[in-house]
């Protein structure tokens, strides 16, 4: 990826110094309303303006509390170098964009501050740069393609019997409303539609349908303009979602010209950069299903017929795939969730003719489609997809590649699809999530193939292209170095920094571990876990997120405590998260008990959350297909996996987990961990030595004291 500079002013000198911004006294002091000197954050500006000057890759810590994004939005914009910021989540997105791009522009340019605010509506951004003259910084927020409606998918529903209720023709009438008004096509704008319009996914601009520059609506398409303003723009804000997928595409196209949206970059800063593994993972890897061949021949079927260029024979064809595909996917091995598919070459002898037979019928309906006279760009589109299907079909079911694990999922329903989740399935995000309820009578069966080292595949196709890539989290070292982080990326080379945090967590926080409870891994533990939760919440008077390892043990001990506690119970799943969020923050005394999709991304600052409870060291769920191949190849080449890997996980998990109670200088609060482990077991020396300076107890009595009880 080299640089592909905007077309703008260059960059002026640099007689303001990043000291004497973030400095007391300095620009940032007087314009920002809670300003306060953070050291941290000044080293950490510092560490990254000479990692893009010397064109050298970077992996910084800084703990919560130091102000990473100005620290490395500063030197960005110094730069006078198109640079992209990869997040992990939206709300950091989201807060790049609206909030701090935003003050920056205040801060250093306050007399363009209205240009921004128009700027801000369209999808971009002005800003500006530190120096003697200041020139105009563009910047644009990106998302993931289906977050996008396309054009032409609208259009060609227009007058066709095709949606189904009333419900999705009110949709359709309000999306084709404000198709007339939008500037961006976003759904975000779409307040009124749910999350899981089935209306949605038949309009959105995913990749898979789309037929790029030889589409009627492509000079107005919302992709196009997305495109267009990445390549004007100086920073570009993404996800890692986006930032992979995007990736993957141009190393399938092999370097063609109009493959993915994002421009070229010379640096990319990957914030909350300990889930790279794990999404990079996903998007390296390949995933074939029953469902991915539907979407095929439901898309095949609706041009067809919008065209009407539907016939006999290919009407029997499409009968054809969609009967062999759910036929072949029924037989895959049974199991639930994830699990290893070690069995695929004793499946191949004995389900051969199914394997072939669906194979003919995706080369069946391809050549049907080619055969066709005067055929529209659509259908080209088509027959790619299906010669993808069978090339990737091929490759989960009679590839050898020894980096490479092959697994079942199985979901019940679109709503359930696997999402690209982190591959242990007790980190952070959806793998331990309780399926939504409904679509049960339909049942999905992917079969997945995982990289299981993604470090080579990063090395050769990232870091060696880019000048100069920034990785940064509150979580990213263990037993205060980087090794495992290097070693699970691939990353040569790079300067390291832990920054201390800006919190003074001796006297903010209290870590409470119990050392008389009986080993988490026992069944005794449950009963007596529940009981000290009980004690606990009634010192803290509630205010607490109560963080398990299993939606199994979470809904375990809510039922032993209902009726048992006097504060208001909160759980994970009877309602979205966003909502679950609010009520926590609304309810006064409130108690969460939630998954792990809670142990990151969550911000409750102030007494409203006053404890984090955690069940049990987070170690990944040792038989998930992805973690055991990991597992299994680092003791291949005489490493410890357990050591080099799943301690390690864990620490990073850990951290996110306990990182949810101090997110301020105000903040004051407990931390427990109900798994003593970490006391006993050799291994929990790296776990503490990894945690920051917290005061440490063992007593109950202490716990009472540092909420002003009587012992």
């Amino acid at each position: 990826m080299s640089p592909a500079p905007p077309n703008r002013p260059a960059p002026p000198g640099k007689d303001s110094s990043l000291y004497q911004f973030f400095a007391p006294g300095g620009l940032l002091a007087h314009t920002h309303p809670a300003y306060e000197f953070r050291r941290g954050q000044l080293q950490m500006a510092q560490a990254v303006e000479q990692a893009l000057e010397e064109k050298r890759h970077l992996i910084v810590e800084a703990g919560t509390g130091t102000g990473k994004t100005l620290a490395y939005l500063m030197p960005v914009i110094r730069s006078g170098k198109r640079v992209i910021i990869s997040t992990g989540t939206k709300n950091l997105q989201e807060q790049l964009f609206y909030k701090d791009i935003p003050f920056l522009e205040r801060a250093l340019f306050s007399e363009h501050v209205e240009t921004a605010a128009v700027r801000q509506s369209q999808g971009r951004l002005s800003a500006v740069q530190l120096g003697k003259e200041p020139a105009r910084l563009s910047v644009c927020y990106m998302k993931g393609r289906n977050n996008y409606l396309c054009r032409k998918k609208l259009y060609d529903l227009t007058g066709r019997p095709v949606l189904s209720g009333l419900e999705e023709i009110e949709h359709y009438r309000a999306i084709a409303a404000w198709e007339r008004t939008t500037a961006t096509g976003d759904r975000a704008e779409l307040a009124e539609l749910p999350e899981a319009s089935a209306l949605w996914h038949k309009l959105d601009a995913r990749a898979d349908a789309c037929i790029g520059q030889k589409c009627s609506e492509y000079e107005r398409c919302f992709i196009t303009e997305m495109r267009r303003r990445g390549m004007e723009s100086d920073i570009i804000i993404v996800n890692h979602h986006l930032f992979f997928a995007d990736l993957a595409i141009k190393l399938q196209a092999e370097g063609a010209p109009d493959a993915g949206i994002l421009p070229e970059a010379a640096a990319v800063i990957f914030d909350e950069a300990h889930e790279l593994e794990d999404v990079a993972g996903n998007y390296f890897g390949i995933s074939v299903s029953n469902l991915r061949v539907e979407d095929l021949a439901r898309d095949i079927e609706a041009s067809l017929q919008h065209n009407k260029m539907m016939s006999a024979s290919l009407s029997g064809a499409l009968g054809s795939l969609r009967e062999r595909s759910q036929f072949f996917f029924s037989l895959l091995p049974p199991g639930e969730g994830r699990f290893a598919f070690e069995t695929r070459r004793e499946f191949l002898e004995e389900n051969g003719d199914e394997f072939l037979a669906l194979n003919q019928a995706l080369m069946r309906v391809a050549g049907e489609l080619e055969g066709l006279p005067q055929k529209p760009e659509e259908i080209f589109n088509f027959v790619r997809r299906a010669q993808e299907l069978q090339v990737h079909l091929r490759f989960a079911m009679e590839s050898d590649d020894r980096n490479t694990v092959f697994w079942i999922e199985r979901r019940g329903g679109r709503a359930n699809s696997p999402q690209r989740h982190p591959s242990t399935s007790l980190r952070a995000g959806p793998g331990t999530e309780k399926p939504t309820e409904g679509f049960k009578n339909r049942q999905n069966v992917f079969l997945q193939a995982t990289p299981i080292d993604v470090g080579p595949i990063l090395r050769e196709c990232l870091w060696s292209k880019l000048e100069c890539a920034v990785l940064t989290s509150a979580t990213l070292a263990v037993g205060g170095g980087f090794e495992y982080i290097r070693q699970r990326l691939g990353m040569e080379h790079a300067r390291e920094s832990v920054l201390p945090s800006h919190f003074d967590y001796e006297n903010q926080a209290l870590f409470y571990v119990p050392p008389d409870l009986p080993d988490a891994r026992t069944p005794q533990f449950t009963a007596l876990a529940a009981k000290r939760i009980r004690k606990l919440l009634e010192i803290t008077r509630g205010r607490a997120f109560v963080l398990f390892t299993s939606y199994a043990q979470m809904n375990e001990i809510y039922q032993r405590l209902l009726g048992e506690i006097e504060f208001p119970m909160l759980r994970q799943g009877n309602a979205p998260k966003s909502v679950l969020l609010e009520e926590f923050r609304l309810t006064p005394n409130a108690v969460l008990f939630a998954t792990s999709s809670f142990w990151q991304g969550v911000d409750v600052q102030g007494e409203q959350l006053s404890c984090v409870i955690i069940d049990r060291l987070p170690f990944a769920v040792p038989s998930d297909p992805v973690v055991a191949a990991r597992v299994k190849a680092i003791g291949a080449d005489g490493g410890n996996a357990f050591f080099e890997y799943q301690v390690p996980a864990a620490v990073i998990t850990l951290k996110q987990g306990f990182g949810r109670l101090i997110r301020s200088l105000h903040d004051r609060g407990l931390l427990v961990l109900l798994d003593n482990r970490i006391l006993k077991k050799r291994y929990g020396r790296v776990f503490i030595e990894s945690l920051p300076n917290y005061k440490k107890t063992t007593d109950l009595g202490v716990v009472e004291e540092f909420f002003g009880h009587d012992a």
